[in-house]
């Protein structure tokens, strides 16, 4: 019964400071005022989280969390770079309905530490640029790709949230098609696409490949190390 009482206070001091982020805007919430919130004294917040650090960790894992369930909510449609599209106006949107919570989330991560959503988060946006691999159509390796979209999506909602009118309102959809461009090659024939993004495409198959493939696990790892050079930047 206690253990059931603990977890009722730290949902409702969660639900308090997650409350709070959302109606402060840009501006900062005290320990104290998540208390009166909860109605909890300092030290049930302490024993819960350690500190205020280890509350906004908490708070942020809640964050990528709903983050995620909508990201799994969305419809898949059969264009990988369609995707893509729509995963970048997802998170910018949910950015700037968030904005406290999502500063929390993304920009002043108060430790190394990255939750199972937030991990869940990043599996989910390299699977996304790997169906664009599968494609034939990106030119650089997926890792690097979803590092870049990531990158460039974070830096455009912190971005807007401080200056909502940047670029005359449509820095998100500018820079999203700048990096979209930067990624992939155009839609062409199979044979007209550039050399990298020929490798890239088969190397994403070879990684998607059952393990019952013909080839053996040496063959697998030369045929790999092959692939990775021809699809370097340049090629």
């Amino acid at each position: 019964m206690k253990d059931g009482k603990d977890g009722d206070t730290r949902e409702r001091i969660l639900h308090a400071a997650a409350t709070l982020l959302a109606e402060s805007g840009s501006e900062p919430v005290s320990t104290r005022a998540i208390c009166q919130a909860a109605g909890v004294g300092a030290p049930t917040l302490y024993h819960h989280f350690g500190d205020k650090r280890g509350l906004l960790e908490a708070v942020a894992a809640h964050g990528f969390e709903t983050y995620v369930a909508e990201k799994r909510a969305m419809l898949i449609p059969a264009d990988p770079l369609k995707r893509l599209r729509d995963g970048w106006d997802l998170h910018v949107e949910f950015g700037l309905k968030n904005p406290a919570l999502y500063v929390v989330m993304y920009g002043s991560a108060p430790s190394g530490h990255r939750s199972a959503a937030a991990r869940e988060s990043e599996r989910l946006l390299l699977e996304i640029v790997t169906g664009i691999a599968r494609a034939g159509r990106l030119t650089v390796p997926p890792e690097v790709a979803a590092r870049m979209v990531h990158a460039a999506g974070v830096g455009v909602v912190l971005t807007l949230i401080n200056d909502p009118d940047a670029a005359g309102g449509d820095l998100s959809t500018r820079t999203r098609e700048a990096m979209i461009a930067a990624i992939t090659t155009a839609e062409e024939s199979t044979g007209s696409r550039p050399l990298a993004a020929q490798a890239m495409a088969l190397r994403a198959e070879l990684a998607a490949a059952s393990a019952d493939d013909p080839l053996s696990p040496a063959e697998r790892a030369l045929l790999a190390e092959w692939l990775e050079r021809l699809a370097a930047p340049g090629r």
